[in-house]
């Protein structure tokens, strides 16, 4: 019997050794949030403990030397997953048969700037990312877009990339929902992971909503809906909401530099739950694409809703009830991003 399971346990063991690696792409892989990212990825946190990884940090020309600081510190951690990094500054590089790729680097907002110079600056850096990926990536490959204004960035390169399906591009708004989650399971005073389906619709900007109506909140072992549980109405439509929407404010306020550590944990959680799903009766909140959904919320537009992702594909959470509370500030985020698309398009030419 022992040498029956020893030999169970070496089959599994070299089948776990001869596993193709998987090409994984981190845009903007000298800044900051690259930093707190790759380590996790490296080690086995996001694709899986026995899954190999073959990393490729994309930046732009003047970061190659950081970059080799992070190549560097990458090889020092001997991690057994990580079979190979790639730096470099070309797209044709950078993009090459990925089956994995999270556009982290944009353009920051400088000061001055108008939102629509913002834009144009970042329709173009998109259209060029999502053309590189129509030109090599695999058409399977599981697109996360990070970077700022990350819903319409998103937009732009999955419209530069027509052969890659709409549903393999999603935007980052998990960092919402964990905050949002977060000041509910701190207002009870409970651990954060009794708090579930709590929804972010809408735009990663001030104007997204987070939303509570359909929360459950395990409190010491009974399970009861968020309102009940936080007995407070009006912090739960006032303070609770602005504290989420201007968050991010808040951190660079107070540390004079964004999120860096907490985005890179959220971009984990986004890309380990497309790769493995969610729990059964669970929702995450994802920016994905708009499209005949039940909210009435406009085609066309990638919009944070409340999805579940099974077999690395996702589903919007349909027919949830919406009171007139909720709709007015999911309409306002939407008409938000339809300005933000609208715009976008101009400079796109489209």
């Amino acid at each position: 019997m022992l040498t029956l399971l020893s030999a169970m346990y070496l089959v599994v063991r070299t089948a776990s050794a001869q596993a193709e690696p998987i090409r994984v792409l981190v845009t903007g892989a000298a800044g900051q949030i690259a930093y707190s990212l790759l380590y996790s990825i490296a080690k086995g946190d996001v694709f899986g403990k026995d899954q190999p990884i073959i990393l490729v940090l994309l930046d732009i020309t003047p970061m190659l030397p950081v970059l080799d600081g992070v190549v560097m510190e990458l090889q020092d951690c001997a991690l057994p997953l990580l079979r190979e990094v790639i730096p470099t500054d070309k797209v044709e590089v950078g993009f090459k048969d990925l089956d994995a790729a999270i556009l982290v680097g944009s353009m920051p907002r400088k000061e001055g700037m108008e939102r629509k110079d913002l834009l144009n600056a970042n329709v173009a850096i998109f259209k060029t990312q999502g053309e590189a990926l129509e030109k090599y990536a695999k058409k399977t490959v599981k697109v996360l877009v990070v970077g700022n204004p990350a819903n319409t960035n998103c937009l732009i390169a999955s419209k530069s990339a027509p052969s890659i399906p709409k549903e393999n591009f999603s935007c980052l708004t998990r960092l919402d929902h964990n905050r949002a989650r977060s000041q509910v399971a701190m207002r009870v005073g409970v651990p954060s992971d009794s708090v579930k389906n709590v929804i972010i619709w809408g735009n990663h900007s001030s104007t997204q909503y987070p939303d509570v109506h359909h929360a459950i909140v395990n409190h010491h072992g009974k399970e009861m809906s968020g309102f009940d549980a936080v007995n407070d109405e009006s912090w739960l439509k006032g303070d609770f909401i602005t504290t989420v929407q201007q968050r991010g404010a808040a951190v660079i306020k107070a540390r004079k530099l964004s999120s860096a550590m907490s985005a890179a944990k959220a971009i984990c959680d986004h890309m380990r739950d497309i790769w493995f799903g969610t729990p059964d009766g669970e929702w995450v909140s994802m920016g994905v694409y708009s499209t005949g959904n039940s909210y009435g919320v406009p085609n066309d537009l990638m919009y944070s809703f409340p999805v579940m992702i099974k077999n690395k594909t996702w589903k919007v959470v349909d027919g949830l009830s919406i009171n007139d509370f909720s709709r007015g500030k999911m309409d306002a985020t939407a008409a938000e991003l339809v300005d933000e698309r609208d715009t976008a398009l101009t400079f796109l030419g489209a």
